[in-house]
């Protein structure tokens, strides 16, 4: 009980900023003083992390398309100071660069072969990975409505092969002139 009132006792006098009772103020014994904590290691050299479950499909694709648009390089920068003209020029050369990778590699194709806001069918047993109904659906199938968008498929995927020790999360290699 008697350590109950010493803690009643000491929250109230630190609560209120009166003198601690000297029984509270005796030091521990020497076994209970905490020791010097140990000293931590040196901190490690930091290295960039690197990504997790590496698709190195994904990672390709990307070089591709900042080594024939300089996508990255167009994404990284900071654009709000260029006037619209400018920005359009550096577009050009981009949609130029990155359209060629597109359809060398992946070679797309639309997935419905009509005309945005012309009318469509729609039939039963559609495949809705490769049709996405909007709008107000109601009913079964066979659905009419507005085609707003034909939709992309990859008709092939040819990306270049990867050399053995390659390191992939390298997307494009840092180039210095000498």
């Amino acid at each position: 009980m008697h350590r109950i009132y010493l803690a009643f006792l000491v929250f109230f006098r630190v609560l209120f900023g009166r003198p601690l009772p000297a029984e509270v103020i005796a030091l521990p014994p020497a076994d209970l003083v905490p020791k010097e904590p140990p000293a931590l290691p040196p901190p490690a050299e930091k290295k960039p992390p690197k990504p997790r479950d590496v698709t190195p499909g994904a990672l390709q694709l990307l070089a591709l398309l900042q080594r024939e648009g300089r996508l990255l390089d167009f994404l990284s920068e900071e654009i709000d100071g260029y006037d619209d003209a400018a920005i359009g020029a550096a577009v050009r050369d981009i949609h130029k660069g990155c359209k060629k990778v597109i359809h060398e590699h992946f070679g797309v194709e639309p997935v419905m072969d009509a005309e945005e806001n012309e009318t469509v069918t729609v039939d039963t047993g559609f495949d809705p990975g490769k049709i996405r109904l909007v709008g107000n659906i109601a009913g079964a199938p066979p659905f009419r409505g507005t085609l707003k968008h034909h939709g992309w498929r990859a008709a092939k995927v040819s990306l270049p092969a990867l050399s053995d020790g390659l390191d992939a999360t390298i997307v494009a290699p840092a180039e210095v002139e000498v």
